[in-house]
């Protein structure tokens, strides 16, 4: 029995989809246009923005959606009791509205917030992380609700507007949301799958603590013919120190960065990529992972450091032979279980 109600409820999502098809395909664009950019505070209005429209467009659809206020930016929450009884147990979705900056703009083959389809697939930024997945899951929630099948759990959703940046509303504000956002399991719509068409559950996720570091070297910009040799530049002494994070096989340097860290293998799991998927998909041309490691455990167990960008001097066209007064870089480590993301911050400042 349960076979073939699961036959009709999946003709019926299908029908729904396709009569819905042209309006899910303008709200997905215009959730995309959103220049939802949190870690940018020139992007506020449009986070802000962004998160309304979410609201506006759920309550359309007769979702119980509302913003909950945060130390930063808002979180669009959502709760579906579900038909049993509201003491039920509850699943809690979590995804985010807020999208990475899109710097360079010249390698965009089309503009990043106008959504462009090519070879079926959409192009904008925040398509696949995490616009697009939070969307389809929010839809498959608008479905259920529309066909008049919630089914027997009660469904939440935690939307954050600041994941790019730190989660820094979502991390000051955890204490006083706890009654809201108290739930029996968690689901992150914000994964990864090995193929188009194989669905795929994440049973873990490596966490993340971002760092800016600057390097002063003088008042002001100097001039290489007549103090180069003398001063010491800002660049050669920030590639310098980002260069020892890292011995010459592979292991991250900062003190104590592994304690706490078990093997966490993969002893039994097939891993399904290889140096050449990465290549055919992403255009890789070197690869460099912690030696002793496999290339499943360094891609989804092992601990990093990852340098984002380095930024100071001149590097615009033609020459200008400066030393820099400054020297700036963004960098970041991704954490497993059992290490201490306070202690590793002061080792590694």
């Amino acid at each position: 029995m349960g076979k073939v109600v699961g036959v009709v409820m999946d003709k019926a999502y299908a029908s729904w989809f396709d009569r819905n098809r042209s309006q899910i395909r303008q709200d997905f664009e215009t959730f995309l246009r959103f220049p939802s950019i949190s870690t940018n505070s020139l992007y506020r209005t449009s986070v802000l923005e962004c998160s309304l429209w979410l609201v506006r467009w759920l309550k359309g659809h007769g979702i119980r959606a509302e913003l909950v206020d945060t130390t930063s930016y808002p979180i669009v929450w959502v709760h579906e009791l579900g038909e049993a009884s509201q003491e039920a147990e509850t699943l809690l979705v979590y995804g985010h509205y807020d999208v990475q900056p899109v710097d360079p703009l010249e390698a965009w083959q089309s503009p990043p917030f106008e959504p462009s389809e090519r070879e079926g697939e959409i192009y904008a930024r925040g398509a696949s992380d995490n616009k697009g997945q939070i969307f389809y899951a929010l839809l498959a929630l608008i479905a259920k609700k529309e066909l008049g099948c919630i089914g027997p759990m009660n469904i939440k959703f935690c939307i954050e507007g600041e994941e790019e940046s730190g989660s820094v509303g979502l991390l000051h504000s955890l204490s006083a949301l706890q009654p809201k956002l108290a739930a029996d399991y968690l689901l992150v719509v914000d994964m990864s799958q090995v193929e188009p068409d194989r669905p795929a559950v994440t049973l873990g996720a490596r966490g993340m603590l971002p760092f800016e570091v600057e390097i002063e070297g003088s008042v002001q910009d100097l001039h290489s013919g007549l103090l180069g040799g003398v001063a010491y530049n800002p660049h050669r002494a920030l590639v310098q120190l980002l260069a020892a994070c890292w011995d010459a096989r592979g292991r991250i340097q900062i003190p104590h960065f592994y304690d706490g860290v078990g093997t966490h293998g993969l002893e039994g799991v097939t891993y399904p990529y290889s140096e050449k998927t990465f290549t055919t998909l992403f255009g890789i041309d070197a690869f460099f992972r912690e030696a002793d490691y496999g290339l499943g455990e360094a891609n989804w167990c092992r601990p990093t450091v990852e340098i984002h960008g380095i930024a100071g001097g001149y590097v615009g066209e033609g020459v200008k032979t400066v030393i820099a007064s400054r020297a700036q870089a963004k960098l970041s480590c991704r954490l497993v279980l059992g290490q201490n993301p306070a202690q590793i911050a002061r080792n590694l400042e």
